[in-house]
């Protein structure tokens, strides 16, 4: 039985994610972490999603119910909390699946030195089907380089979402990046711009109404586009994939991992 603890337990994910792993036989959710802000809200997390007989306590301090878990899902909205969270982890040799974005690259590069000591999942889509995404633009990337495609991603989500461009679309321009040599970003273009460069990739951000998450990746050239897109409807993808990377990572030795290698997908 896998004993789990969600951080950002009250927002959209961590909700999502309690619903689904509290109807799995193989989970006992165990802690839910919050903001101080707002953890007095509810006491236990069966309070939260009316479900009387969860009786997990809902806390803002992870080292009270440290002992109480086996790995952290954390989708907390502030980076520097997902990291005291790590901190904490590692002190107990405990595992986490981190899907919170937007990290800055010295924030990165401690998690980084955290996951020598734990095994950590870091993605920033948890869905089956935008990691397959992940590697057909990493094919398609491969096979049409330097054969005159230009290269624009795309992606949408909804007006609350607090980072721009999202981790998911960011990811794929990491993958773009390696795979054709381009190293120019442009995000967004206005005005009188000129000729667009072969040498550049273009990211665009949309905000509105309640968009789960759409990304697309154009590859364009003269005479023929290829357009790889994937368009979330429900949450529960993302919260489903989160379930399945923490019963893969509790038993990994240390390390850093991502959803490629929960699912598999790179044998």
């Amino acid at each position: 039985m896998l004993r789990l603890g969600i951080s950002g337990v009250m927002g959209r994910m961590g909700r999502t994610i309690a619903n689904l792993a509290s109807n799995d036989p193989d989970i006992s959710i165990t802690a839910g972490i919050e903001s101080p802000d707002c953890a007095h809200l509810h006491n236990t997390i069966g309070e939260l999603i009316n479900k009387k007989d969860l009786t997990a306590p809902i806390t803002s301090d992870l080292s009270q119910v440290i002992d109480q878990i086996d790995v952290l899902i954390d989708f907390a909205a502030n980076q520097e909390a997902v990291l005291g969270h790590l901190r904490i982890l590692a002190a107990d040799k405990k595992a986490a699946v981190i899907g919170t974005t937007g990290f800055l690259d010295y924030q990165l590069q401690e998690i980084k030195e955290i996951s020598k000591e734990i095994p950590i999942v870091l993605a920033p889509n948890m869905s089956i089907g935008v990691n397959l995404l992940f590697k057909l633009v990493e094919k398609a990337a491969r096979v049409l380089k330097d054969k005159g495609f230009d290269i624009e991603v795309v992606e949408m989500h909804h007006r609350y979402k607090k980072d721009a461009p999202s981790g998911t679309a960011m990811k794929i321009v990491d993958i773009l990046k390696r795979e054709t040599g381009i190293e120019k970003i442009v995000y967004g273009r206005e005005g009188i711009t000129g000729e667009r460069s072969s040498k550049e990739i273009g990211v665009f951000a949309l905000r509105g109404g309640d968009v789960v998450g759409d990304h697309t990746v154009i590859f364009a050239s003269m005479g023929e586009r290829i357009e790889l897109t994937h368009k979330a409807s429900s949450r529960d993808i993302f919260a489903k994939g989160a379930i399945e990377a923490a019963k893969w990572v509790k038993d990994k030795p240390a390390g850093l991992y991502d959803m490629i290698d929960v699912l598999g997908l790179n044998e």
